[in-house]
């Protein structure tokens, strides 16, 4: 193996490393319909400078972002599954990972459990 080789497997290891260190994932539960919850998510994440939009899989939204720290770039995904339980609520998985990422995913956790409380 050369030292090119090494060099690169190392860099890789280090990027695995960040990846699973900052790794985040989460579920949640929202009362709005599932148009509604990844319309709100694509929003929310934009608002941060993210580019999000919807999947070609259904019910599905990406999130993407440049340049965190060692990590070329940043993802996440959040998937809804409509109709849940006796409320029949929509259920969001949302993982990703990036240290910037994390913590806006974080705060769309709470936004989304804020927005379930009645005022």
């Amino acid at each position: 193996m050369s030292a090119d080789d090494e060099t690169k497997q190392q860099q890789r290891a280090a990027i695995t490393a960040e990846m699973s260190r900052t790794a985040f994932q989460r579920k949640a539960v929202s009362r709005l319909a599932v148009g509604e919850a990844l319309d709100d998510a694509i929003a929310f994440f934009k608002e941060r400078g993210y580019r999000s939009g919807r999947t070609g899989r259904p019910n599905q939204v990406f999130v993407m972002g440049g340049r965190e720290g060692l990590l070329p770039r940043v993802n996440a995904e959040i998937l809804a599954q409509g109709n849940v339980g006796k409320a029949k609520v929509t259920m969001l998985t949302i993982s990703g990972f990036g240290e910037e990422l994390s913590n806006h995913l974080k705060d769309y956790v709470s936004h989304v459990r804020q927005q379930r409380r009645p005022d």
